[in-house]
């Protein structure tokens, strides 16, 4: 079965920015099916890795649907911060995963680290690790990961999550700022799914 090219693919997230980048991602020849279709809650997300918590995803929604699930777990890591919020990048946004509320949180948090942050580079990467399975079964899990700095106030209405704050290397503009179609040739998930697209 795994050995057969992918033709229905689960896709294990309830974050609407994450299912329409990933569907952008994937062949056109797979047909995709989001876990709303089939009212799945998510799964409590107890690894201490962005690895762990993808295959804690794959495997349930895998198992849930009965079909091949991709799952996502990334997040942003600061350095100064002791690469937080890392694995914990959405619960900083309280239970409703409130990004507007994460990213004061972040700046809260820099704030008390270092009150001149602003005049430095504050290093920073988004984490993606990205999952297969097939009911209990691991297909892969792979990482993609790319670098940048903290923008000192949130630019940007593209893209979701941290996008606003995050300025990759090279670039002038936050994720917020750029054209999903060239974020999406850029970054921490792309990255992964260049390793991932051999198993679909």
């Amino acid at each position: 079965m795994l050995n057969k090219k992918i033709k229905t693919l689960l896709i294990g997230t309830n974050n609407k920015g994450k299912l329409k980048e990933i569907r952008d991602l994937l062949p056109k020849r797979i047909k995709t099916l989001s876990i709303s279709a089939f009212k799945i809650k998510s799964p409590r997300e107890n690894g201490k890795t962005f690895q762990e918590n993808s295959l804690i995803k794959s495997r349930y929604f895998s198992k849930k649907g009965k079909l091949v699930c991709i799952a996502d777990d990334s997040g942003l890591e600061i350095n100064v911060l002791n690469k937080k919020p890392g694995i914990f990048s959405a619960r900083w946004g309280g239970k409703s995963s409130d990004f507007g509320k994460a990213i004061k949180k972040v700046y809260k948090e820099l704030d008390k680290k270092d009150p001149n942050w602003r005049n430095k580079k504050i290093r920073a990467r988004f984490v993606c690790a990205l999952s297969l399975s097939f009911l209990n079964k691991k297909i892969a899990c792979v990482v993609g990961k790319i670098e940048g700095t903290i923008s000192t106030m949130p630019k940007g209405k593209n893209g979701f999550g941290y996008d606003p704050i995050f300025i990759p290397i090279k670039k002038k503009k936050t994720f917020g700022e750029m054209k999903p179609s060239h974020k999406y040739k850029i970054d921490h998930r792309y990255k992964a799914f260049k390793k991932i697209k051999k198993f679909l």
